[in-house]
């Protein structure tokens, strides 16, 4: 009898203690089980600010090498599994160059702290994309891209870290739990926003979910923008960040409104009509005509902004990227960060496109990559050199050594022609948004993408994808914009219910420096692509006053 009860007290002990010191146990003997060549370290956290429930922290180590140059790589990860699991599984796909691990919370644009994947029952895994970013110190404000100069580290960023790391991910979450995932999801934006449309099309069973948020899905293109940008303001002003105020800015915007704003039915300082603005606004009636003009701008800063629009092209005439629509969120500081210049004194205050969009084409997204300092005049120069007939075709070379080129590598490879046979079949489901002023990724792009999707499948994108647009948005939140959304729930329900998303709510922040007095408190509906939501009845602040209607 004493030995049965020595046997069974341990276990009534933990049942005392509840199902946290299960967690803390099974915490502790992970490591035990990590695959080979994996390396893990657990630690039992509390809840935080972030987090609403007790977390079991992974932080681990795979895919060890030497590289080029007898650079070390190797993908680092992290791992969140909350007591309060709901069978859910999410894998967050980092923004930017990657080259750090995130906390891995699932938080996405649009979001409250209460409504990350996290606290949605997720089990969030997120990476270094299998490469450190500040391993080359020494090359300055380029440090961050010299992964490019070693090919498989460009592979690892442009999808094989993902392919590497998710099945390690869900046994580990598997494990500890004890119990198989229901319900698997791939949550980012910007770059993480083409990891997931990569992942459509490459890996199209990995994932039940996927939520997309705007997108850099022809990431080497877009970086073509950051030299056409360059060049446009350099003819304004040599010093790029005095060829457009932010009262010029300003001005363009407020004349934009006046003939876009109430073309949805209601005048409050965003632009939802935005294809009906695009066919009415007209850049070209707002130069001075004469020396004495006030409500102008001159022709040069015009010319700029028209040519900054029209998207770069070669001297044929051919795009290289896309077009851009006008938005009146061309005023936020964020269009402006990206663009013009930058509140970074490290810098000399210029743009992110010179910084981060110069390094990134010259190292990564062009073959063979061009070795620039990591100085802010050395990449400035790069771009403003830059040659759209000789240059622009790198993205789509190889050589000895890239036997791939970065557009292969980083693009969905049927992006021209999508028909996500696969993903269809597997039942996955995507959602994607996208604001309408990202000075990054051009929202025409994504409106393109689904255009092709929706006529290769005759009219039935709808059935597994919608795309919404949100007016006045930049890259990420800010701007003139409703800019508060959960397109995590949506995506939940129509994953697990079938239920398929219809308008989504979103909301102004006072905390947007960007806002008007007038904006303050509203909200407004997010509609699915094409339409839009025009104001039909009632309350000027609620979106329960407006209707989606497609544009005639």
């Amino acid at each position: 009898m004493k030995a049965l009860f020595t046997y069974i007290a341990p276990t009534l002990a933990l049942l005392l203690l509840g199902s946290n010191s299960v967690y803390a146990v099974n915490c502790q003997t992970l490591v035990t089980k990590a695959p080979q060549n994996v390396e893990i370290k657990t630690t039992m956290m509390g809840r935080d600010k972030d987090v609403r429930s007790p977390y079991c922290l992974v932080s681990g180590v795979m895919s060890q090498r030497m590289g080029v140059g007898s650079k070390f790589y190797s993908i680092q990860f992290e791992l969140r599994l909350p007591n309060f699991w709901q069978g859910r599984f999410a894998y967050q796909f980092n923004g930017g160059n990657d080259g750090e691990v995130k906390p891995a919370l699932g938080a996405v644009t649009g979001l409250t702290g209460p409504q990350y994947a996290i606290n949605q029952g997720f089990a969030v895994v997120s990476s270094n994309g299998g490469h450190d970013a500040l391993a080359n110190s020494e090359a300055g404000l380029a440090s961050p891209v010299m992964f490019g100069h070693d090919p498989e580290a460009r592979r690892d960023y442009g999808y094989s870290a993902v392919e590497k790391l998710n099945p390690v991910a869900r046994m580990l979450v598997e494990s500890y739990y004890e119990s198989p995932i229901k319900h698997s999801y791939g949550l980012g934006q910007s770059n993480g926003g083409r990891m997931a449309m990569v992942a459509a099309t490459r890996f199209p069973t990995m994932f039940d979910g996927l939520l997309v948020g705007y997108p850099g899905f022809n990431l080497p293109k877009a970086a073509l923008q950051h030299a056409w940008d360059v060049q446009a303001l350099h003819r304004v002003n040599d010093d790029i960040s005095q060829a457009l105020s932010q009262r010029d800015l300003d001005f363009f915007s407020n004349k934009m409104l006046e003939q876009c704003d109430t073309l949805d039915g209601i005048s409050d300082d965003m632009i939802f009509a935005a294809d009906a603005c695009q066919k009415v606004f007209e850049p070209k009636a707002l130069v001075c005509k004469s020396d004495f003009d006030r409500d102008c701008l001159p022709l040069n800063k015009i010319g700029a902004l028209m040519r900054m629009h029209m998207g770069p092209h070669n001297s044929k005439n051919q795009a290289l990227y896309t077009s851009w629509p006008y938005d009146a969120g061309i005023r936020s500081q964020n269009w402006r960060m990206w663009k013009i210049e930058s509140p970074i004194s490290a810098w000399s205050n210029k743009p992110v496109s010179v910084v981060m969009g110069g390094a990134s084409l010259a190292h990564i997204f062009t073959t063979p990559y061009t070795n620039v300092s990591g100085d802010v005049y050395a990449l400035e120069n790069y771009l403003l050199k830059f040659d759209f007939n000789k240059d622009a075709p790198k993205i789509y070379a190889t050589n000895s050594q890239f036997k791939e080129s970065a557009m292969s590598i980083m693009t969905p490879p049927d992006a021209a022609k999508p028909r996500l046979t696969q993903f269809k079949q597997h039942g996955g489901k995507m959602i994607i948004f996208h604001g309408n002023s990202d000075p990054v990724f051009s929202v025409q792009d994504t409106m393109r993408w689904y255009d092709f999707l929706d006529f290769m499948l005759e009219g039935r994108a709808p059935e597994f994808v919608r795309l919404y647009r949100v007016p006045g948005m930049p890259h990420g939140q800010g701007g003139p914009s409703a800019d508060q959304f959960d397109t995590l729930q949506p995506l939940i329900a129509w994953v697990e219910h079938r239920t398929a998303p219809q308008s989504i709510v979103a909301a102004t922040r006072t905390e947007n420096p960007d806002i008007t007095a007038r904006m303050a408190g509203l909200t407004r509906p997010l509609c699915p692509y094409p339409s839009y939501a025009k104001y039909r009845q009632g309350s000027l602040q609620k979106a329960s006053s407006f209707q989606c209607v497609i544009s005639k």
